[in-house]
Parts: C-alpha cells; sequence; structure tokens
C-alpha cells in the first residue's frame, strides 16, 4: 500500500512537471526560454517518472534497467540543452530580453 502510494506520487509529480514543460514549449517567447521549459521537462519530469516505476517494480532487473536510463538522461539532457543553445547562439540568435549595443532586442535583422 504505502508502495503504491509512493511510486504513483512520483509518477503523478513526474506528469505535472511534463505537463508545465509542454505548456512552456508553447507559451515561451523564444529558442532559449523554451529550451529552458524542455530540459527541466527531461531532466525532472522523467526523473520522477522513472523513480516511481522503480518503487513499483520493487528490486528486480527492470529496477537497474531504469536506474540506468535515468543516469543516461541525467547526463545526456543538459549537455544536449547546452548544446542547442550554443548553436543558436552561434546561428545568431541572441535572447529576446539581451541588450546588444546597436539597440537591438535579439531579433534577427
Amino acid at each position: 500500500m504505502i508502495q503504491d502510494i509512493a511510486s504513483w506520487g512520483f509518477i503523478l509529480t513526474g506528469a505535472f512537471f511534463l505537463l508545465v514543460a509542454g505548456t512552456g514549449m508553447i507559451r515561451m517567447p523564444d529558442v532559449f526560454t523554451r529550451m529552458h521549459a524542455a530540459g527541466i521537462a527531461d531532466t525532472a519530469g522523467a526523473d520522477l517518472i522513472l523513480t516511481g516505476l522503480i518503487i513499483q517494480s520493487g528490486f528486480t532487473l527492470i529496477s537497474a534497467k531504469l536506474i540506468i536510463i535515468i543516469g543516461f538522461l541525467m547526463f545526456t539532457s543538459p549537455i544536449s540543452t547546452h548544446s542547442v543553445a550554443r548553436a543558436a547562439l552561434q546561428g545568431g540568435l541572441s535572447p529576446l530580453l539581451s541588450e546588444d549595443p546597436d539597440g537591438d532586442s535579439g531579433k534577427i535583422s
């Protein structure tokens, strides 16, 4: 009973994070804030859901595989978000609220 409550708590919290991040992907104004929403979804939402699944499965080979997946997500999500942000900066995009010396507010002409 306690195991079910704890696992569903993690799963529902992770689903909430993913829902909020999906809304952020639609509502945010520029690519950098959208990447922030996507990065939070990967690291927080998916990891919480996988933690709930680990609690639900108990001590089995499945839980070991889920732990490996969590480790993979913890390493790859921040690296990929950083790489996309760096590519956007090198491609000429700047954050929407950044101050450029020529008075441009992040829009490419």
